[in-house]
């Protein structure tokens, strides 16, 4: 790493432990991973040049990956029995809500491709490479993803604390266990990359953990200093996407994307009552399980706020695959109606 990354580096991480720092003393909720996201966006916007190296991102996420496998338990099997009719709805409900938000987009003034890429959930990668190669405009559509998933992150978390009255949302505290499974991690990204899976630094260290937790062999535990340090480096991650946007054009950008992500929301919410209905699962959980994020993010959430991580990275990891699997068809059915 250049002299310059690490300057940048060691700039997004002091930014983000102010922010941090701020968000705590104000009792606000997850200030470990909204402060440093808050800062380094308003900081990101303006210029100032603060990065977090993908390697590094990485890393993080993988430990995320092993902490939410972990959470796969032998009595899991118990519960899977009831995810096909949740995940039908998360189908049912990532094809309104895109379409809603792609609506919306329209109105703004992006083309039909642009405004369907800029509008799926998830896969955000996938969904700019699939846009432009499609005709879409990638600058529109990586914009579009990225603050959908900023608000996403940003609104959920106060959310669900004034959701539970004020109380503390967070995580209870654990005692560190099983440290020794983060030695293998290198080699797990190294591997999930080769297998070419979808988010490979988060997935592969899940299974691995997963396989582990599910025979109970080992499970990964991180004290609460450990997983705040890891929301600091994800957070800091998030919040530096974006440089040099000038003020006028990141409140049309947020706009834009403040409406569609509403919409998309509240067409979810919808289908998360159905889960909670149908199926008993709590609101937050199933919440949680369709909101409009990315899969490494609402993962994050989910674990910091103890909801029912597995359930929500299990429908998350499913929107991302379906995706996947349908966009080139739909864009191909785009690009034949122009």
């Amino acid at each position: 790493m250049g002299r310059a990354a690490s300057r940048a580096l060691v700039r997004s991480l002091g930014i983000g432990a102010l922010g941090g720092l701020l968000f705590q003393l104000t009792g606000l909720p997850l200030a470990w991973m909204l402060g440093p996201l808050v800062a380094n966006l308003l900081v990101s916007a303006r210029g100032v040049d603060v990065r977090v190296p993908e390697g590094l991102r990485e890393t993080f996420l993988g430990v995320l990956g092993l902490v939410l496998g972990s959470q796969v338990t032998p009595q899991l099997a118990e519960r899977v029995l009831d995810w096909p009719l949740s995940a039908a709805l998360l189908l049912l409900g990532v094809a309104a809500s895109t379409a809603a938000a792609a609506a919306w987009y329209r109105r703004c003034g992006f083309d039909p491709v642009s405004a369907w890429f800029a509008s799926a959930p998830g896969a955000m990668t996938a969904m700019i490479l699939m846009g432009e190669k499609s005709g879409g405009d990638p600058q529109r559509i990586a914009i579009a993803q990225s603050l959908r998933i900023i608000l996403v992150v940003l609104w959920l978390p106060p959310l669900f604390w004034l959701w539970e009255g004020g109380a503390q949302v967070e995580a209870a505290a654990v005692t560190s266990a099983h440290l020794w499974m983060l030695l293998p991690l290198p080699l797990l990204i190294a591997l999930g990359n080769r297998l070419r899976l979808p988010s490979a630094s988060l997935l592969a260290p899940l299974l691995f953990a997963a396989l582990l937790s599910g025979f109970d062999v080992a499970s990964l535990q991180l004290p609460d200093w450990g997983l705040n340090v890891m929301l600091w480096v994800l957070g800091s991650a998030i919040g530096s996407r974006f440089k040099g946007l000038s003020r006028a054009r990141l409140g049309r950008y947020l706009l834009e994307a403040g409406v569609a992500t509403l919409l998309a929301l509240g067409v979810l919410a919808l289908f998360a009552e159905a889960i909670h209905r149908l199926i008993g699962v709590p609101r937050d959980v199933a919440l949680l399980a369709l909101a409009p994020g990315g899969i490494g993010e609402m993962a994050i959430l989910a674990v910091a706020l103890d909801i029912d991580p597995v359930f929500v990275a299990f429908h998350h990891l499913l929107r991302m695959t379906a995706l996947m699997i349908f966009a080139p068809f739909w864009a191909r059915w785009l690009l034949r109606g122009q």
